[in-house]
């Protein structure tokens, strides 16, 4: 975790250099900055722009070690969103509290504090109300399982619904660990509870909640009135494309495979093809583009995979395997299941594969 602190008096700094030494030490990445011609190698900068700096360079962590107003007009001309903004802490100069205050759950900043306090034998101060209540949070969960999150709006209605006291739908595409936490009640695709399913809070069981939680890597899954989607990396983006493809082509064809798939782009965990193009330059750009791994594969290793495939003779006089985008796919997954078949365009093939994910409750 790449985390930034910033103190302003000399009290200040021993907390700061005494929680630096702490962090550190748990290998974290962290620097120290000063704010007073009091103290040594103090920053040029005002606060607020060391404070956007901070924003701008994808911190993960941003520690104010001093008031919280300081910290409240320093950080809010760059404040953008919960799915984005770093975790944000303020801690009274003498190390008393650690205050949770922005990007609590999302971007981690109630673990920080909970780490900080412990470090400095300090107070922790958590606002959220479903850490204060003990509810489950969606968003802790899909941070927790390495998901992406859409429709905020809803997952606030979760959250709202779950201190009420109703129920709140599940539904999943993948098999999960753990048991389902209190609130939640397992439902089919259709928004419908289980048959086994009880609420437990005196709604009647077949009752379909208005809120629930789906994990999926569709777009379309909308199993509740208010769906909040957990998106899991699982998916792999299989792909072929004739020598020297320009990269607009395939980064059309790879968008238009997505979308025809009803599949987020978050679901992907990697793009994959045979070795012989490794360094062929659209399919490495679209990898740096959507920020994925590009794995390659031998034509032995892509004979070897088990299924049906679509055969291709031309391909196979190419490369020396029949289909490339189809078994370079559900490789990818880890011999995972082919969720769309080859499509070309324009002198490029796609095809996607989803693997055998699970996520867990803890």
């Amino acid at each position: 975790m790449n985390i930034s602190i910033i103190c302003f008096s000399m009290t200040g700094l021993e907390t700061g250099e005494r929680l630096q030494r702490a962090l550190e030490k748990e290998g974290e990445n962290v620097t120290l900055a000063k704010k007073s011609r009091y103290l040594p190698d103090p920053i040029s900068v005002s606060t607020s722009q060391w404070a956007g700096e901070q924003f701008r360079t994808g911190k993960e962590g941003v520690i104010f070690i001093g008031a919280c107003g300081i910290a409240v007009r320093s950080i809010a001309p760059y404040i953008a969103g919960k799915k984005t903004d770093p975790a944000v802490l303020v801690i009274d100069e003498c190390g008393k509290f650690v205050i949770a205050l922005l990007s609590g759950h999302l971007g981690g900043a109630n673990e920080l504090a909970l780490r900080c306090a412990g470090y400095l034998k300090a107070e922790p101060v958590v606002t959220t109300a479903t850490d204060l209540h003990s509810r489950f949070a969606v968003d802790v969960f899909a941070k927790k399982n390495g998901c992406a999150i859409f429709h905020m709006k809803a997952a606030k209605e979760a959250s709202a619904a779950l201190l009420a006291g109703e129920s709140v739908g599940f539904y999943s595409e993948f098999p999960w660990d753990g048991e389902l936490p209190e609130g939640l009640v397992l439902c089919g695709k259709d928004g419908r509870p289980s048959a086994a399913a009880d609420p437990g809070n005196g709604e009647k069981a077949g009752e379909a909640p208005e809120t629930g939680i789906a994990v999926t890597i569709h777009r379309g899954c909308l199993p509740f009135k208010n769906t909040v989607h957990v998106v899991p990396p699982s998916a792999v983006l299989g792909m072929g494309c004739r020598r020297g493809k320009d990269a607009a082509s395939i980064r059309k064809a790879a968008e238009e495979c997505l979308k025809e798939s009803d599949v987020y782009r978050e679901a992907l965990r990697a793009i994959a093809s045979i070795d012989l193009k490794k360094e062929e330059v659209g399919l490495l750009s679209l990898a740096e583009v959507w920020q994925l791994p590009f794995l390659t594969f031998t034509e032995e290793e892509l004979k070897a995979v088990q299924g049906e495939f679509t055969p291709s003779q031309f391909v196979k006089k190419i490369t020396g395997v029949e289909n490339v985008c189809e078994r370079s796919a559900v490789l990818g997954c880890g011999q995972g299941t082919l969720i769309r078949k080859k499509t070309g365009r324009d002198g490029v093939t796609t095809a996607l594969a989803a693997g055998n994910r699970r996520i867990r409750f803890e």
